[in-house]
């Protein structure tokens, strides 16, 4: 899963490049200690772009005139990371995300290759997690198998639907039946996996939903990740927009869902995330929780934050100018502070999607800011029912995450 974050545009990319003294000079904020750190690898390939899809992904059909460019783009991702490592020196990785795009694309050999090379340069959790998200499109027997030999632990499958009719309607290159195989590969393979479905799809009713999630859980998943269907600007779908169920519907959906779940043992411990105990997604909970992540590959984010100062960067997204200029040690398109004015929003923005919510001492913590800086957010937020909060923690009410948007905009700086 790529983090929330501002959209960027080629026009805006020019090489940046920065030492580490330029990161660790003097400034405004003042953090004791850094937050667990996690990479984040795109891969940014895909069988064929998504209709609603505004992620970095690029089209690449199999079997056309040109192979897609394993070796090289490898070698890039570790020129990249070579690059960054001044700035993460001596920090443990607790979690890997492969995403994309497709990173099921990819052959089992060059997965191998790409982890035994993140070992090689990274300190790495003896058990860190590894995930790599997985389209039945690209599933083909013992392939998944072949993954897990590679080093990946977690699997995380883009289903959306296991209807064919929802399927075409949202552009999936996959039908139901590989779905299900895909499914029962990755049951036999890892011990624990996600499924991605998606609801409030064209034409799609509570009755047609419930048969999704009846299916999804007749797998056991540990894990369950449920998007609603959104329009996201410059994507097919904005310009030719589908005609999708009624926001009172959406709300329905969402409710049977969460029933569904929790009656199959899952907790929704994130807006979009349900799991058994004990198969929480790390990766993902360190994005919530306002932690650290390096991002490398085309079109990647990252935070990472210093003593003084947060810092955000952005690579080059177009895939063969990424190669050229990760390859020449020039990968960074984008490098900026956080301003200490946004900082309570940007947390807000991944905290308060959580169901536990956060301690007060943590926001100190991840942010260098006093908690002078949330009080009148806070206060307005409590008055208006969307969260309750004691001496040490702030957690989200029902209404609280079923309004999050409403929520979090009571942090933007004024």
């Amino acid at each position: 899963m790529i983090p929330i974050q501002p959209h960027t545009t080629d026009a805006a990319e020019v090489a940046v490049q920065r030492d580490i003294q330029h990161y660790m000079r003097p400034g405004t904020l003042q953090l004791g200690s850094l937050p667990p750190l996690s990479l984040y690898v795109h891969l940014p390939w895909c069988l064929k772009k998504c209709p609603y899809c505004d992620f970095n992904s690029h089209e690449h059909r199999k079997g056309g005139a040109a192979a897609l460019p394993e070796d090289r783009y490898i070698d890039a991702l570790m020129a990249d990371l070579e690059s960054a490592l001044p700035l993460i020196w001596g920090r443990t990785v607790h979690s890997v995300f492969m995403g994309g795009g497709t990173p099921s694309l990819f052959s089992p050999e060059s997965i191998d290759k790409l982890i035994a090379g993140l070992r090689a340069r990274l300190r790495m959790e003896p058990d860190c997690e590894i995930t790599m998200e997985a389209n039945p499109g690209t599933f083909e027997k013992d392939r998944f198998k072949a993954f897990r030999a590679a080093g990946v632990s977690r699997l995380s499958i883009g289903v959306q639907s296991f209807d064919d009719r929802f399927l075409q309607s949202v552009g999936r290159v996959h039908d139901a039946a590989q779905a299900q195989a895909a499914v029962r590969e990755a049951a036999d393979n890892f011990e624990t996996f996600n499924i991605d479905l998606m609801y409030a799809l064209p034409g799609q009713s509570l009755a047609d939903l419930q048969r999704d999630v009846d299916t999804a859980l007749s797998f056991a998943p540990p894990h369950l990740s449920i998007y609603h269907l959104t329009i996201e600007p410059n994507t097919y779908f904005a310009k030719y927009p589908p005609v999708v169920p009624e926001d009172d519907t959406a709300y329905d959906m969402l409710d049977l869902i969460t029933a569904s779940t929790g009656a199959a043992g899952m907790q929704r411990y994130e807006v979009s995330a349900y799991a058994k105990p004990g198969h929480q997604c790390f990766h993902n909970r360190n994005y919530w929780q306002f932690g650290d992540y390096l991002g490398i590959g085309a079109g990647a984010h990252s935070k990472l934050s210093f003593a003084h100062r947060i810092a955000r960067q952005v690579r080059f997204r177009d895939p063969s100018r990424y190669m050229d200029m990760a390859l020449a040690g020039t990968p960074l398109a984008q490098d900026s502070e956080v301003k200490r004015a946004d900082l309570p929003f940007e947390y807000m923005l991944n905290a308060l999607r959580l169901r536990e919510g956060f301690a007060l001492q943590t926001f100190m913590e991840r942010t260098g800011l006093p908690m002078s800086s949330i009080a009148k957010g806070l206060d307005a937020a409590h008055a208006k029912g969307l969260i309750t909060r004691d001496l040490g923690r702030v957690v989200p009410t029902e209404r609280g995450f079923d309004f999050l948007n409403d929520l979090q905009e009571l942090f933007l700086a004024t």
